[in-house]
C-alpha cells in the first residue's frame, strides 16, 4: 500500500529535520524544502496527501500562494505553522482555508495528529474534485473528449468551419451528430447567422416548400438535416435540384446508416450522395473512446446543477463503473443516466449502487420481450457447447454439466456483488440462497478472498 506524501515546507533546517524524522517515523513519505516555488510545483504536478508549511518562506507569505494551492488542489489539507502567534496569522489562515493553524514552538506529537486528522478524508475524494474542476471547464464545451478518435474529430471541424462546404456527419445515434453541427456553425465566422435544424420525415408538399425555403434564405446560415438516409425519394428529388442551385445555405447532413450501402441497394440517390459527400465525418461511438467516459460525466453532473439539479458527485467505484459498459445509447445514454441519479440520489456522494439501480432500468426496458432468458441460453449453448457435447468419446465421462453451470453461476454472483457494492450477505439474499451456501459457492469458482 502507497504511504501518504507529506510536504513540508520549512525554511529553518533544524526544524524541518524534526518534523522529517517524526513524520517518517510515524510511517508517512515525508519530502521537505525551504522553497514556496518548489512547493507550488509539486502541488501542480499532484504530489502530497497533506501540506505542513511555515507562514514565510523567502520572506513571502505563504498566504500569498495559498489561492493558487486552493486553486489547483481545493481538497489538499494546508497545516500552517507560525512563530508570530497573532490573531491576525490565525484568521488569514482561516480566511485561506488552512486545515489547522499551528503556532509555534508547538509538541511534535501535535503536529502528528494534525496531519493524521487531516488524512482523514473520504476516499476517491481528491480524485474527484480534481475531475470536477476540469468538468466546470468542459461543461461549457460544445464537445467533450480528450481521446485520440475525438483530437481527429477536433481537427476536421477546426479546418472548416470557415468554410462553405457541405459536410455529412456518421455516427451511431445518441453520439452527438448535432451537436457537432451546431459546433461546426458556432465556432465559425457566421456564428451570428441562423442554425437551422429540419425533421423532414412525413412532411407535406407545403411543409416541404417551406423547409427548402430556409435553405434558401441565407447564405451566411447552416441548415442542419439528421437522418438524411431516411429521405423519402420525393425530398431526395428537392434537395438534389435545390443543390443544383448557387446561393443556398450551407447544408450539413448526418446518418446513423451506411449510406454508402443504401447507394448500392438503390434507396438512396446515387446523385445526391455525391453532393453532400463533400467533406465526411465520422463520429465514434463511445465504447472506442471510454477513457472519455470520466470527464464527459463529470460534466454532464454540472451541467445537471446549472441546470437547478441538486449536486451531486460520483465517487472512483461508479466512475470505474460507468467506463466499463458500452452504451449502446452513446453519450445521450450517458447524460441521461447522469441526471436521472442527480434527480433521484438520496446522497450527494453518488456510488455504485446508485449507478447500478440506475443503469438497470435502461437494460430492463431494452430487453426484447419476444425473446426469453431460456432461448438465449438455448442460443449460447448451441454456439459454444454443442461441439464439444459432439466431440465426447462414447466411454468418456465430460464435466460438460459442471461447467456450464459454474460459467453461469460465477456472472451470476459478480452481478449481485457489483449491485450489493459487495455485500456477501445482500447478494445472498438477492439471489436467493443461504450466505454460507453462497461463500462456498464463491471459494469453489475461485472468487478473491477479502
Amino acid at each position: 500500500m502507497t504511504k501518504p506524501t507529506i510536504l513540508v515546507a520549512e525554511d529553518d533546517a533544524a526544524i524541518r529535520l524534526v518534523i522529517s524524522q517524526t513524520l517518517t517515523s510515524a510511517g508517512y513519505a515525508v519530502r521537505t524544502t525551504a522553497s514556496a516555488d518548489a512547493l507550488q510545483r509539486w502541488v501542480r504536478n499532484g504530489e502530497g496527501d497533506v501540506i505542513v508549511t511555515d507562514v514565510y518562506l523567502d520572506e513571502d507569505p505563504i498566504f500569498d500562494i495559498m489561492p493558487a494551492i486552493r486553486l489547483e488542489r481545493p481538497d489538499l489539507p494546508v497545516i500552517v505553522m507560525s512563530g508570530q502567534n497573532t490573531i491576525l496569522t490565525a484568521a488569514s489562515a482561516a480566511e485561506h482555508g488552512a486545515f489547522d493553524y499551528l503556532p509555534k514552538p508547538f509538541d511534535i506529537e501535535v503536529l502528528t495528529d494534525l496531519v493524521t486528522r487531516a488524512l482523514k478524508k473520504p476516499s476517491g475524494v481528491r480524485r474527484i474534485d480534481r475531475e470536477t474542476r476540469k468538468a466546470e471547464q468542459n461543461a461549457v464545451l460544445p464537445l467533450i473528449g480528450r481521446s485520440e478518435q475525438m483530437q481527429d474529430v477536433y481537427r476536421v471541424v477546426s479546418r472548416i468551419m470557415n468554410t462553405s462546404l457541405t459536410v455529412l456527419i456518421e455516427g451511431e445515434a445518441g453520439s452527438g451528430k448535432e451537436l457537432t453541427a451546431r459546433a461546426i456553425h458556432n465556432l465559425g465566422q457566421y456564428a451570428d447567422a441562423p442554425f437551422v435544424a429540419l425533421d423532414l420525415d412525413g412532411l407535406d408538399a407545403a411543409e416541404m416548400a417551406e423547409a427548402f425555403a430556409a435553405i434558401r434564405s441565407d447564405v451566411r446560415s447552416t441548415v442542419y438535416i439528421d437522418e438524411v438516409a431516411g429521405l423519402s425519394a420525393d425530398a431526395q428529388a428537392r434537395l438534389v435540384r435545390l443543390l443544383r442551385r448557387p446561393g443556398h445555405a450551407r447544408l450539413i447532413v448526418s446518418t446513423n446508416h451506411d449510406l454508402d450501402q443504401s447507394v448500392v441497394d438503390g434507396v438512396f440517390r446515387r446523385d445526391l450522395f455525391y453532393r453532400l459527400n463533400v467533406v465526411r465525418l465520422s463520429l465514434p461511438p463511445i465504447r472506442e473512446r471510454k477513457e472519455d467516459i470520466p470527464e464527459l460525466a463529470q460534466a454532464f453532473l454540472v451541467r445537471a446543477r446549472d441546470n437547478g439539479l441538486p449536486n451531486k458527485r460520483l465517487d472512483a467505484a461508479s466512475l470505474d463503473r460507468l467506463s466499463a459498459y458500452d452504451w449502446p445509447g452513446n453519450v445521450r445514454e450517458l447524460e441521461n443516466i447522469i441526471l436521472r441519479l442527480c434527480a433521484l440520489s438520496p446522497d450527494e456522494l453518488i456510488t455504485v449502487r446508485d449507478v447500478e439501480m440506475a443503469m438497470s432500468v435502461d437494460l430492463t426496458r431494452l430487453a426484447p420481450s419476444s425473446v426469453t432468458l431460456e432461448d438465449e441460453f438455448a442460443a449460447t449453448l448451441k454456439a459454444h457447447i454443442l461441439p464439444k457435447l459432439v466431440s465426447v468419446g462414447q466411454d468418456e465421462q465430460s464435466q460438460i454439466h459442471q461447467n456450464v453451470i459454474a460459467s453461469l453461476e460465477k456472472p451470476l454472483i459478480e452481478l449481485a456483488l457489483s449491485i450489493t457494492s459487495g455485500n456477501k450477505v445482500r447478494a445472498a439474499s438477492l439471489l436467493g440462497v443461504n450466505r454460507n451456501t453462497l461463500r462456498a459457492k464463491m471459494k469453489a469458482l475461485g472468487f478473491a478472498e477479502e
